[in-house]
């Protein structure tokens, strides 16, 4: 199963993610201070009445990292881990990767601290609502847009929005659509939101095949997390000819070397409250078997801090494909790239995701209505051109493409604060 994501380790491999390409571009001092911390950090506690008239109490965060080059922007999670130091590791990945992406954002990300599946869903919504009423004016369009995480939906989206523009006047609320992205298509969502990150993952993959003569049919991969993106990286690999033989999640790890069929996993899934145990088209193996499987491609797009120097040394895999937000750590990023293992970086790998949220605000900003075709060859031609930016610097300056990706993303926001200096 995928294991517990570790907070604080997070925050500590960003930082030391941040010093080791702000050293390799000899970034200005007072530039590095800045960006070494968030501009703000909130937690909010805040009461809801529970379906049997009990109340609780949760507690919720938003830490806003950096916005030198727009707005904040960053995804909301529901999960038992999220914590300040998860909060502030997650932002400040999202302002590496909005910058990298050449976006007009800054990074944020937040959430609440909770275990969604033991609540239901009129209270989810009760507890979603009151957490945005909580926010009041610390999220707005043009301030910090929310966008959904780890087991936060559209859904959730839409009712943050109707929340939000409820607050207020009634000739307001239509500019105030924007506010969060991932919306449902019927209220105002970006037709291919739902796979734009998983396409992204797939995408980064084919371009990696690309620049090393590799064609990507017959490859075998693996996928830790069968939610939104891994389905849909699965999905697209698939299509391409390539064969899905180990899937873990939460609760259970399977194998089949002679392939799992994504369509017919998901539907099990679904049919299993989300959960991929007890497939019988698969063997079950134990959690800390799954990164031994045999593959030319490992997916990990879960939580964070699943590579480490514990088992770094076990992959098989030639490459790794961050689906997820800080799913490798900085020695076992090491131990795999001596080893000759190459790594797509999340702040590159999983921005699909963001690009789309890019187009559903300027969409909603605009009053216009995008379709799929358009939205998916828009995401392409974008995360091609970042793609190449990563791959060339990389090669150029012979270091890893994280390195390279977080040079470019840093140098953006450098540039940006040297132009305009520090007020007052």
């Amino acid at each position: 199963m995928v294991t517990k994501e570790k907070k604080k380790g997070m925050f500590e491999n960003v930082i030391q993610q941040f010093n080791t390409a702000a050293d390799q571009i000899n970034l200005n001092p007072n530039i590095r201070k800045i960006l070494s911390i968030s501009n703000n950090e909130l937690i909010i506690r805040f009461p809801v009445k529970m379906d049997n008239g009990d109340v609780e109490i949760f507690t919720g965060y938003r830490v806003q990292h950096n916005n030198a080059l727009g707005p904040y922007k960053g995804g909301l999670r529901y999960h038992p881990t999220v914590d300040i130091d998860a909060a502030k590791a997650l932002a400040m990945w999202m302002t590496w990767k909005t910058s990298l992406a050449g976006l007009p954002y800054g990074g944020a990300k937040g959430g609440i601290q909770i275990d969604p599946s033991k609540y239901s869903q009129a209270e989810l919504e009760r507890i979603t609502r009151r957490f945005t009423y909580a926010l009041g004016e610390n999220i707005g369009p043009e301030h910090d847009i929310p966008a959904p995480d780890v087991n936060t939906n559209q859904q959730t989206m839409a009712w943050i929005a109707d929340t939000y523009m409820s607050t207020k006047a009634p000739s307001e609320r239509s500019k105030n659509q924007h506010v969060v992205t991932g919306k449902p298509v019927g209220s105002g969502g970006l037709e291919g939101r739902d796979r734009a990150t998983g396409y992204g993952v797939f995408l980064n993959i084919k371009f990696w095949a690309e620049k090393n003569n590799l064609n990507l049919s017959g490859k075998k991969f693996i996928v830790q997390g069968f939610g939104n993106v891994g389905y849909w990286a699965a999905y697209f690999l698939e299509k391409e000819g390539a064969h899905l033989v180990g899937v873990q999640d939460a609760y259970a790890t399977i194998s089949n070397e002679e392939g799992i069929d994504v369509e017919d996993l998901l539907n099990y899934s679904k049919s299993n409250d989300g959960m991929i145990k007890g497939y019988t088209k698969a063997s079950t193996l134990l959690q800390d078997q799954f990164f031994e499987i045999s593959a030319d491609i490992c997916i990990p797009a879960a939580l964070g801090n699943q590579i480490t120097d514990e088992n770094a040394d076990k992959i098989k895999a030639y490459l790794i494909a961050e689906g997820a937000n800080g799913p490798t750590n900085y020695e076992g990023e090491q131990m795999l790239l001596a080893r000759g293992v190459q790594i797509i970086p999340d702040v590159l790998c999983n921005s699909g995701g963001v690009i789309a949220s890019y187009f559903e605000w300027l969409q909603n900003r605009n009053g216009e209505l995008w379709l799929l075709d358009e939205v998916l060859e828009k995401l392409e031609k974008k995360l091609r051109t970042v793609f190449e930016n990563v791959w060339d610097t990389s090669q150029e300056r012979n270091i890893s493409m994280r390195n390279a990706a977080f040079s470019i993303a840093i140098e953006r926001i450098e540039r940006a604060y040297i132009q305009r200096g520090i007020f007052p």
